[in-house]
């Protein structure tokens, strides 16, 4: 079988299915595993216990800081570590390490380009290198995890997500900051759409980079908007980044993730949560689920879309509930001003919301927290009182349908 993409969910993949004897090969079209680096790096427990790598780690961090756009903030801090900073490099090297001693063949500076035929038997797809080096392999199954421009997704068709997230990330040696906490920037100025970041490295400098709405305006000079807000919170300027990271996040439900010989992962069948953008847990269990559809498939001889059809059930079952509620609660999101979201940051610290947040926060399942935060916080429905009653009260498909509608105007 191939799998196309050596990330997180790719390498997951090719490890669980080499475990079970099937021959893999993974095609990376980059020259070396791990580059150009694709996310910030920052993740739950669960991550460390999928990927058996304690040594990616580069420090932990025990709490966060949420500024409104008037830098206006409530902060919470647990007694444990609530997430972690790790070598996201590392993490991709480690992951493809542990496939290849498990059997799988990685090729590394290869393309697909495309399918030539496929069918319930299987397909023969194109691979280049590059460059004038074409041929082409026949595989019984493909795995799409080549990201949120997946070449495997428009090759068999299977629908985009509605929305792809510019990001602009750099990395600095030295930044102003709290070395145990996370803090997070809202503003229409520097981040429509979704928000910036400053990330702690563990060496005394930061991570920081906004995600934001396409348009007009690019994510990097949204960036550099950032650091402007960022001078007037530290008093200086951060400066000689020592690396810069550019991608794309890719938001929303792919009606289908597989069809007749192929299945799609991680950021290709966007499997990244709504609120944050963030995919490497999601990304590596749904490829667990992939791996053990596709190995019962392999086993029958039969890889039609009928049969691999239980890996969509199940990652749904999963973790559809939590899309859900995180994209309905995203496009609320979507309608705040900048005076909106000054109200909500003012609200949950006068509310005294640190002490929930501490207790039931969970980067991987945010809807938890923020359904706990709608309960204890009845300011906050002011805003959208019958949107958010329906999703504190039931389940996000009985919530009023939303238009994405423009950012509300602020008054």
């Amino acid at each position: 079988m191939l799998v196309v993409g050596a990330g997180p969910a790719g390498s997951t993949v090719a490890h669980e299915l080499a475990l079970q004897g099937r021959e893999v090969l993974v095609v990376e079209e980059h020259g070396r595993v791990g580059r150009p680096v694709q996310c910030a790096g920052l993740v739950s427990r669960r991550v460390l216990d999928l990927a058996d790598a304690p040594s990616i780690v580069r420090t932990s961090v025990h709490g966060a800081s949420v500024f409104g756009p008037d830098l206006n903030s409530i902060s919470f801090k647990a007694p444990e570590p609530r997430a972690f900073v790790i070598d996201r490099e590392g993490l991709d090297v480690h992951l493809a390490d542990r496939a290849a001693r498990a059997g799988a063949r990685f090729e590394t500076g290869t393309k697909f380009e495309g399918r030539t035929s496929s069918g319930a038997d299987g397909s023969v797809v194109r691979l280049s290198d590059g460059g004038t080096q074409r041929r082409e392999v026949r595989a019984r199954l493909v795995v799409g995890a080549d990201g949120v421009a997946s070449a495997v997704a428009r090759a068999y068709r299977l629908r985009r997500p509605v929305e792809v997230l510019p990001a602009f990330e750099a990395e600095f040696p030295q930044s102003p900051g709290d070395a145990d906490q996370v803090e997070v920037y809202l503003g229409r100025e520097f981040a429509p759409g979704l928000f910036g970041w400053w990330i702690p490295d563990g060496f005394g400098g930061a991570r920081v980079g906004i995600a934001c709405s396409a348009g007009a305006v690019t994510a990097r000079q949204y960036f550099e908007r950032l650091l402007t807000h960022l001078e007037k919170r530290f008093g200086e300027r951060l400066r000689n980044p020592t690396s810069l990271l550019v991608s794309g996040i890719p938001i929303g439900v792919l009606p289908r993730t597989h069809a007749d010989g192929v299945l799609l992962v991680g950021d290709a069948a966007a499997q990244v949560k709504p609120l944050s953008g963030g995919g490497i847990f999601t990304g590596m269990r749904c490829a667990q689920l992939a791996a053990a559809t596709a190995q019962r498939a392999l086993a029958a001889d039969d890889v039609s879309a009928a049969s691999l059809a239980p890996y969509d059930a199940a990652w749904r079952a999963e973790l559809g509930d939590e899309f859900a509620k995180t994209l309905y609660l995203r496009k609320l999101f979507l309608r705040l001003s900048d005076t909106d979201l000054n109200r909500i940051v003012t609200a949950l610290k006068e509310g005294g919301m640190a002490d929930a947040i501490v207790a039931f926060g969970d980067i991987d399942f945010p809807s938890h927290v923020a359904r706990r935060l709608l309960r204890q916080s009845p300011s906050l429905f002011r805003l959208f009182p019958r949107a958010l009653g329906a999703l504190v009260s039931g389940p996000p498909e009985r919530a009023p349908e939303l238009e994405p509608g423009p950012l509300r105007e602020a008054k």
